[in-house]
């Protein structure tokens, strides 16, 4: 049965975590294994760890640092990042990795997504689409983490995605990457709409406020953040944080 998730998102850049603020200027956190072992301790839902630097300068994923997070985690992993082919995506989960997301291979060959889920099951693919308001209405999906604009619609993309076997979807609003304004729920009430595909949204959480009102209103869906689990205090003291049980049994209680 499904359930709300609460899934911290971190970044890494040439090796070392990060946070970014609308996609850009990267800001040190740390070591990434650290990162994951103290998310162990804190018992979180998932994690998701995405490598900006992979598909951005068209390089291999980092199977090394991949195989060590996956040995490392305790909790179901999602990982994202330069993958290209279903042999990397096979090569990633079999050192441990029970998710693998997809994103800006799926706008050069989309049959990498049916490639992968064969080999692994529909169950491991999630797409991760990072998208834009435009000045004029409507959502500009983004590649290359955040570098080229596809200039395709996010609504109509998801409706001709409607039959790609994939298992989870992942909405990222580059506009609300680490300002810490709270979630894009109109964005989500038009995304929940167009897919019968588990949804996590990420980008804006500031409190666990926001959390509880997209779990309110939406019931089923993850909860992604990334500042909300780095930092502390208005200073951004690097923290990192996940809610207490007793916490958590707060945030879920209206579901």
């Amino acid at each position: 049965m499904l359930k709300p998730r609460l899934i911290p998102c971190i970044l890494i850049e040439d090796g070392l975590v990060v946070k970014t603020t609308k996609f850009k200027n990267s800001v040190y956190i740390g070591d990434p294994i650290n990162i994951v072992k103290i998310f162990n301790e804190k018992e979180v839902d998932e994690i998701c760890v995405f490598d900006i630097s992979a598909s951005r300068n068209y390089v291999e994923p980092n199977f090394e640092l991949i195989g060590e997070l996956a040995k490392q985690s305790r909790m179901p992993l999602c990982y994202g990042g330069g993958i290209k082919t279903y042999e990397q995506a096979e090569r990633i989960s079999n050192l441990g990795v029970e998710k693998i997301a997809l994103s800006s291979v799926i706008f050069e060959n989309i049959n990498v997504v049916a490639q992968i889920s064969d080999r692994l099951g529909l169950q491991s693919v999630v797409i991760v689409l990072d998208v834009q308001k435009r000045l004029l209405g409507g959502y500009d999906i983004y590649i290359k983490n955040g570098k080229i604009n596809t200039k395709i619609d996010l609504f109509t993309f998801l409706k001709n995605i409607s039959s790609l076997p994939y298992g989870e979807l992942i909405i990222n609003s580059i506009d609300l990457d680490g300002t810490q304004n709270g979630y894009d729920i109109a964005l989500v009430r038009k995304v929940i709409d167009l897919t019968s595909k588990p949804i996590t949204v990420l980008g804006g959480a500031s409190t666990l406020a926001d959390i509880s009102k997209l779990f309110n209103e939406f019931k089923i869906i993850g909860a992604g953040a990334g500042s909300l689990f780095i930092f502390k205090g208005k200073y951004k003291a690097v923290l990192i944080n996940y809610p207490t049980k007793e916490e958590k049994k707060k945030l879920y209680c209206n579901i």
